[in-house]
């Protein structure tokens, strides 16, 4: 788990939040931006979303050391679950690779390519090929793993217009060789049958921690509508993850992708203390699971 927080990591730049004060004062740990690597033989990598702290994550991770070659890399691509800043300006950063693959849903692409520009950014340095994440199909990925895409949101980034199909994705990774599944969803909308049913054989879920609370970010002009309308299920109060997670006790469960406001950030608030009572956890950036 190469970053944990959610957009403007932790802290974030511009807020005075209790955490973020805590957090600059060196009491709470800092953390990178969202971002998952992945590997079937622990020779090629796979990341899924690339934040704008990629380079830092990177080169602080001894399993992405380059070589034997001079510009040998053990990177193969990028997954991204949607077209959101905080998920992909890192492929930008990746510009000086050749050779990688770049996954993402159909209406996430053309954005990153229209919007964004990324298509001839890449295209003008190393070049990279584009591969449509169509949900519910199967891909391999260099070094054995499968990986599928499935809907769990339609909020389009604000940078984008009006396009069909599912803005937002989680990735179900499986490993043949050991049977290991790893569900990734730091973004989840809403709990509904449809994510449920992919819990089916799920080893470890790294599940949507953004929000504690409906109302953590108050009512100000841009979060007047709460978290849902920011396409993050809250983890408490009703309808939030956490009920839904108590009826999960044989799977490993992390909460990913913190708010800077979140005081799931204190491993001593009682918040903290509330999820850990039914086993799920909020772990640090750097952290290895094996599956």
């Amino acid at each position: 788990m190469l970053g944990t927080a959610a957009g403007g990591g932790f802290p974030q730049w511009n807020c005075a939040c209790s955490p973020c004060a805590l957090a600059r004062k060196g009491l709470l740990p800092s953390r990178t931006q969202d971002c998952l690597a992945v590997s079937g033989n622990g020779a090629d990598w796979w990341l899924l979303n690339a934040s704008p702290d990629v380079r830092v994550q990177l080169v602080g991770s001894p399993e992405f050391t380059p070589g034997p070659g001079r510009r040998d890399t053990p990177l193969r691509g990028v997954l991204l679950t949607s077209a959101e800043l905080d998920h992909s300006l890192g492929v930008f950063s990746l510009r000086e690779g050749g050779g990688q693959s770049l996954y993402a849903p159909a209406n996430a692409l053309s954005a990153l390519r229209s919007n964004l520009g990324l298509g001839s950014v890449l295209d003008n340095y190393a070049g990279w090929s584009w591969h449509e994440a169509v949900p519910g199909q199967s891909f391999e990925l260099t070094g054995g793993l499968v990986a599928t895409a499935h809907p769990v949101g339609v909020k389009r980034p604000k940078y984008t217009s009006e396009l069909p199909g599912p803005w937002v994705v989680a990735y179900r990774i499986h490993d043949p060789a050991t049977g290991g599944t790893l569900l990734y969803a730091p973004c989840l909308a809403s709990w509904s049958p449809d994510f449920e049913a992919l819990l089916a054989g799920v080893d470890c879920l790294l599940v949507d921690g953004t929000f504690s609370a409906p109302d953590e970010m108050g009512v100000r002009t841009g979060h007047a509508k709460g978290q849902s309308a920011m396409g993050h299920l809250p983890v408490f109060g009703d309808g939030g993850s956490l009920p839904e997670l108590r009826r999960f006790p044989g799977m490993r469960r992390i909460y990913t992708h913190l708010n800077n406001t979140n005081p799931l950030l204190d491993p001593d608030s009682p918040e903290s203390a509330e999820i850990t009572a039914v086993g799920v956890e909020v772990v640090a950036d750097g952290t290895v699971i094996t599956l």
